[in-house]
């Protein structure tokens, strides 16, 4: 089964068509819908060359369990940098001032107005040298949106004043 993908212009996008994520491009129509349903934003942003992007694609996004744990709990947008270079240099950014590093794949997790309160790079399927595991990053995420509101506004609010100041 083919997700919104599958109609992509970027051949990046066109790869995870077929993942069973619920992947959306950017469009105002999937910050609405974060919006609606009140559930933080998955946001993924890599590119065709990139290694590891395939890597996790590869270990988490085409693995069932994990996707469905993605789809009930994230909007999942997924992003070309090369393709929407605009939306990878703010959440570059952010990615770069909350965890002093960057690069790709980049996993960002927003409120429904697009503000980043978590940021990383590649997570691994399992635990591995210091590195929790994707599934395990997604779940305390979630908890946090679910259960620590304020915490989770409070830091994104943080990220958005300390990236104003860079301006």
């Amino acid at each position: 089964m083919a997700n919104r993908l599958a109609s992509a212009t970027s051949p990046y996008l066109q790869q995870h068509a077929d993942n069973p994520v619920d992947w959306w491009e950017w469009t105002p129509e999937a910050l609405q819908v974060a919006k609606t349903l009140d559930r933080p934003i998955l946001l993924s942003v890599g590119y065709a060359a990139c290694h590891w992007c395939h890597v996790m694609a590869h270990e988490s996004f085409e693995d069932a369990a994990t996707a469905a744990y993605m789809n009930e709990h994230f909007i999942n947008i997924k992003v070309d940098r090369e393709e929407r270079p605009d939306i990878d240099a703010v959440y570059m950014r952010a990615t770069q001032a909350m965890t002093g590093q960057g690069g790709w794949p980049m996993t960002c997790i927003l409120t429904p107005d697009g503000e980043p309160f978590f940021a990383g790079t590649y997570f691994p399927p399992e635990p591995r040298q210091g590195t929790p595991a994707f599934t395990q990053v997604l779940q305390a995420l979630s908890e946090a949106w679910t259960d620590r509101r304020d915490e989770v506004l409070n830091v994104s609010q943080n990220v958005m004043e300390h990236l104003s100041e860079d301006d």
